[in-house]
């Protein structure tokens, strides 16, 4: 397994190493001690969760407060998604900017989500599994977002925002300023 730091820190990109023949391909999905070492730190998951989503789906951009807040280790099994993450860290040099990546079945790559993130995705493909693993448990009365199309926040989402298939919930969502003084 790689990783690659992003612009934004302790948010990283793991990719396995894959071995492929004839038959097929192999790889560690993941190895504790691996993850560990790579991005120094120690996590300890307790809980994965898998959904499915058609084309055009967006989940997010969400998160839980302290002390309920998650890191997350994300990754697509079938489909792609464009998978958004927003730093919500008020101390952090990067707050309010974002990072995207494509994560597919195809290119196998993975994201760690460190804590004091907001977080979501688009599904590119229909049928796309998002599998993630997360170190806190999920508590309702912490849950908390942001919207996707905050002007604040910019996201190129590279998609057709009229084709965007969203929850009730995550049209009611509030914009970052309204949030500011509550993070």
């Amino acid at each position: 397994m790689s990783i690659q730091s992003t612009f934004i820190e302790q948010l990283y990109i793991l990719e396995p190493k894959i071995f492929s023949d004839n038959r097929g391909f192999f790889y560690e999905f993941y190895n504790q001690y691996e993850f560990d070492r790579l991005t120094n730190r120690k996590i300890r998951f307790i809980q994965d969760n898998l959904a499915r989503s058609q084309k055009g789906v967006l989940r997010g951009l969400h998160f839980q407060k302290n002390p309920y807040e998650q890191a997350k280790l994300v990754s697509v099994l079938k489909g792609a998604v464009l998978d958004v993450v927003v730093d919500l860290r008020k101390k952090s040099k990067t707050f309010g900017q974002y990072f995207s990546i494509i994560l597919s079945a195809e290119n196998k790559k993975q994201l760690f989500i460190p804590r004091g993130m907001a977080h979501g995705y688009l599904s590119l493909e229909d049928e796309t599994l998002f599998f993630y693993k997360i170190d806190n448990i999920y508590h309702p009365q912490s849950e908390a977002g942001i919207r996707f199309d905050d002007p604040e926040l910019n996201i190129d989402w590279q998609y057709d925002l009229s084709q965007i298939i969203l929850s009730e919930k995550d049209k009611t969502l509030p914009y970052l300023k309204d949030l500011k003084d509550h993070l």
